[in-house]
């Protein structure tokens, strides 16, 4: 009864460790440089503010952009996992867009990192039925920064562990309910106006998630999943974005291959599902990575570097025809 009625403050961690919420940019200005970060605070769709971190690469800005052609680039929207702020998660994202601006074709990139209700400077309170909410104002605002570029610029969604079930779940709704924002914005490539998805270190659903951390049929637990209030199913979702779609979507899906929150069959799993709904996957698992740690490797940041650098390549190709 208690890990039903609590099972929100389970899930969701937004101070832990102890003091996560009091973070800000400036603590990791000097490991995210040149890469600057700025706070934004936007209404959710009930009217509860949430804050976004936006950073971008300088490629626009340094003089090799002067030998790029000025055709759009990449705006990324990153959702984070179920604990700790955004600030912390600042630095791997900035080695990102860093390598990015490194590239023999540099990739000019906004990323986009939405802090749940409940999280770091964000009002409210976690709950699933909330953060729908958020990701879709958050995707909102950003296909307005894509209307707002005079370049045409590509979606992508990234989203880590929880986040990525945030990610396909906010995907799935934009097909089927916001169209209306999808008219409106100047992306290529599929109905939604999304481009891309990147699901880092992600499971199917939260049931599977309780059925393997507790297999045991004595043990009262997967037997809970009839009242969970939050499910993050994206199996469910990634159904739902193919019946909408009718370009091939592109995915990267990242294992960490020493995971100790997610079982390696959570991954499989979602693999056979992308080749059975005919979606351009990549498959990478990262070897030692722990479950927070695929952009700690080289071999995650490179893998990472590279997908985004094939949907910029492939976006531009296809703006030509």
């Amino acid at each position: 009864m208690m890990m039903v009625l609590f099972q929100n403050k389970i899930i969701y961690m937004p101070s832990v460790p102890p003091f996560a919420r009091k973070e800000s940019i400036k603590d990791y200005k000097n490991a995210c440089k040149p890469v600057e970060w700025r706070q934004e605070i936007i209404r959710s769709l009930d009217g509860t503010k949430i804050a976004l971190a936006i950073g971008k690469n300088q490629t626009r800005m340094s003089q090799r952009a002067l030998t790029v052609p000025e055709d759009g680039g990449l705006v990324i929207v990153y959702f984070q996992g179920n604990g700790s702020s955004l600030p912390p998660r600042l630095p791997g994202l900035s080695s990102v867009l860093k390598h990015l601006d490194l590239l023999e074709q540099p990739v000019p990139c906004t990323l986009v990192a939405l802090s749940y209700r409940g999280y770091w400077t964000s009002s409210g309170r976690a709950s699933q039925t909330g953060i729908e909410k958020d990701a879709a104002a958050t995707l909102a605002w950003a296909q307005n920064l894509q209307a707002k570029d005079r370049f045409t610029t590509q979606l992508v969604l990234w989203g880590q562990s929880i986040g990525a079930g945030v990610a396909t779940t906010a995907f799935a709704n934009l097909s089927t309910e916001q169209k209306h924002i999808a008219r409106s914005s100047t992306a290529s490539g599929t109905e939604s106006g999304v481009n891309a998805m990147i699901l880092e270190t992600p499971f199917t659903s939260v049931s599977n998630m309780l059925i393997a951390f507790y297999p045991q049929r004595w043990l009262p637990y997967r037997y809970l999943t009839p009242f969970l209030w939050s499910s993050w199913d994206s199996v469910k979702a990634l159904r739902t974005i193919k019946q909408q779609q009718t370009h091939s979507l592109q995915l990267l899906l990242m294992i960490a291959s020493k995971d100790e929150v997610v079982p390696p069959e959570e991954g499989e799993q979602l693999m056979k599902l992308c080749d059975e709904l005919d979606f351009a996957v990549t498959y990478r698992a990262v070897p030692g990575a722990l479950h927070t740690e695929c952009l700690a490797k080289a071999q995650g940041r490179e893998g990472i570097v590279d997908f985004l650098s094939q949907v910029y390549q492939d976006g531009k190709r296809t703006s030509c025809l």
